[in-house]
């Protein structure tokens, strides 16, 4: 997406000003659309048309110590807030994240890598209601990410701490009380890229997050998550597989969650390409019942213009064996960046 406009700012001088005076820095605003018609196979789905308006504004600046700082917001459709970060970049060291709780740290930036051309097999409008890996994501908290001068090129490992992980996000100077039944959690992640693998075109990562539950009936241990991946790329083709396992902690109606995710894509020429993603969600409780989704997916793109077409097909949404619970759908799409 293209700037819409740059300002002037002090980036974050005041909260940060015991560390050391900020440099002018910049603020951008960018923005996009998605419109999107829903059909679904012998189902009434009421109006069809749908629309995404997506804001973000970027700031970035640079203290006198040299560190660098960069702030990010994000506002999802019709202007809700989604997630708010702030990244200080230490030289020699890393990124330390401030993250008011949302996804894209932690295990959840791993919930699902498998490749795609559009989103991911469970995406596509059907509300399937798959349980992926999430780890301490949902409460405010931070994240560090070592640079090359502390490991390898071709590594990243991060270590994500929040205080509360079902705490949410919090405004300045206020706090939330404690979670009902979540304490505090950690997540770790490592991907490594062919520069260690050895390897052009594999790449492998995982995580593992265990989050301290407490306060309520029912549950006697701590939810632990884990994830392995790998993803291939060859020519124009790219593959990939994902495993990841969930167990809540629950003495009475356990639950735990083994996942298994599958994609494959095509690069027909620079703006066409095609693409298959499936995934497995098995839930072991009283019921065992095992939620599918699949799609075919078709994605075009002309500058900043993109033109998508998903075929899907889903079973035992919510992890429910009821009829009305397997669905077949098709979407189209056009997203417009500006």
């Amino acid at each position: 997406m293209n700037k819409i406009t740059k300002l002037g700012v002090s980036a974050l001088c005041g909260s940060l000003a015991a560390v050391s005076s900020a440099n002018a820095g910049t603020l951008a605003v960018t923005g996009g659309v998605d419109l999107s018609w829903l059909s679904m196979d012998d189902e009434n789905v009421g109006n069809p048309i749908g629309m995404g308006s997506n804001v973000g504004f970027s700031g970035s600046g640079e203290l006198d110590n040299g560190w660098g700082v960069a702030l990010s917001i994000a506002y999802t459709n019709k202007a809700g807030y989604s997630s708010s970060n702030v990244t200080v970049t230490i030289p020699s060291m890393g990124d330390l994240i401030i993250t008011q709780g949302g996804t894209g740290t932690g295990i959840d930036r791993l919930d699902d890598v498998t490749p795609n051309v559009w989103e991911e097999a469970y995406a596509s409008g059907l509300s399937n209601g798959i349980n992926t890996v999430n780890g301490a994501s949902g409460g405010a908290g931070f994240e560090f990410t070592p640079n090359t001068d502390v490991l390898p090129e071709g590594m990243t490992m991060r270590f994500s701490w929040s205080p509360d992980a079902s705490a949410g996000s919090n405004n300045d100077k206020v706090y939330s009380g404690s979670g009902v039944t979540t304490g505090s959690g950690y997540d770790v992640t490592l991907e490594l890229t062919d520069a260690i693998t050895g390897m052009t075109g594999l790449t492998v990562g995982g995580g593992f997050s265990e989050v301290k539950q407490s306060g309520a009936t029912n549950y006697d241990g701590d939810r632990e998550e884990q994830t392995l991946y790998v993803k291939y790329a060859i020519g124009d083709f790219t593959l990939g597989y994902q495993w990841s396992e969930e167990d809540l902690g629950m003495s009475a109606s356990e639950q735990e969650y083994e996942n298994d995710g599958y994609g494959i894509t095509f690069q027909i020429n620079d703006d066409l390409s095609v693409g298959y993603n499936s995934y497995e969600s098995k839930q072991t409780s009283t019921t065992n019942v095992t939620n599918e989704a699949s799609s075919m997916q078709v994605a075009y793109s002309a500058g900043g213009a993109s033109v998508r077409l998903m075929r899907a097909s889903a079973d035992n949404m919510d992890y429910s064996t009821a009829a009305t619970q397997d669905r077949d759908n098709t979407v189209i799409s056009v997203s417009l960046a500006f």
